[in-house]
């Protein structure tokens, strides 16, 4: 991987650039429509909280940012709204933290899946081609007579801007 691109993983700014938010709001609003269900406002606000940050974020924490907003809600609904938001494929889950981010990659190649690098100090995550990782956990775990149930592949670590930080 090229410095630019390392760089461009994990930028100093947890923040997204309000153009990035938009065309992501868009691919949203596209997926859903592909898939023929409601982009509804509860899913679009949801979908931008999660979606306004480099970092994962955790359910009660965009409950929190949607109260400050003024948009009161039940956990439940945010929850409902996540769901959606995972079937379309629109967010990711991390299992280690049980938070969600926002899928950053522009393209979805047909059967390419990203490995999550996940910063521990930060909680900012990036996503990276697997290199044939998966096709070799498919392999081994053919070979064990295991069919996997979930081919996720998260590691966590500390991103080059916390590694740069003094403790």
């Amino acid at each position: 991987m090229t410095e630019g691109i390392a760089k461009n993983l994990f930028p100093s700014s947890g923040i997204i650039s309000e153009r990035r938010l938009t065309k992501s709001v868009e691919r949203a609003c596209q997926a859903f429509d592909e898939k023929n269900l409601r982009f509804t406002k509860l899913r679009r606000e949801v979908f931008e909280e999660i979606a306004a940050t480099h970092n994962s974020v955790g359910a009660y924490d965009v409950l929190a940012r949607l109260a400050e907003k003024g948009t009161r809600l039940a956990p439940i609904s945010v929850y409902r709204a996540i769901d959606a938001l995972l079937e379309v494929g629109v967010i990711h889950r991390l299992e280690s933290k049980n938070a969600y981010f926002a899928c950053r990659r522009l393209d979805h190649t047909p059967g390419s899946r990203p490995i999550v690098l996940s910063c521990e100090k930060c909680n900012a995550v990036a996503e990276v081609e697997s290199e044939g990782i998966f096709e070799t956990i498919d392999r081994v775990s053919k070979g064990a007579s295991f069919e996997p149930r979930v081919r996720f592949v998260e590691v966590l670590g500390t991103c080059r801007n916390c590694a740069s930080k003094k403790d």
